[in-house]
């Protein structure tokens, strides 16, 4: 009668922890770290930030140090500007103001 009272007891323990949003070790599924922000569009919340090709220092920020264009969803750009974003930085790569690796390795 222990034995079952005792498996009663973990299952609704278990069933608790499910609904709280909790793994088996009492941690939250796949999140680490705790505050989380929405990403804003720059583009959008600032109408002075301008997306000009030939601005190199804004380009650089969108850039990896491998040369990478940078995401939508880490750089936080809507859609309309990423795309926006993509083009001038592709033109600004042709015209060579921004490179398409970087430099070393």
């Amino acid at each position: 009668m222990a034995m079952t009272n005792m498996k009663g007891e973990m299952r609704e323990r278990s069933d608790r922890s499910r609904e709280a949003g909790m793994d088996k070790d009492g941690d939250e599924r796949g999140r680490r770290g705790g505050f989380h922000r929405k990403k804003v569009c720059r583009f959008c919340s600032d109408q002075d930030f301008l997306l000009d090709y030939k601005d190199v220092r804004m380009m650089q920020s969108f850039v990896t140090e491998h040369g990478k264009i940078v995401p939508r969803r880490i750089s936080g750009n809507c859609a309309y500007h990423q795309r926006k974003l993509t083009t001038s930085i592709k033109r600004a790569r042709n015209l060579a103001l921004v490179g398409y690796v970087s430099m070393g390795s």
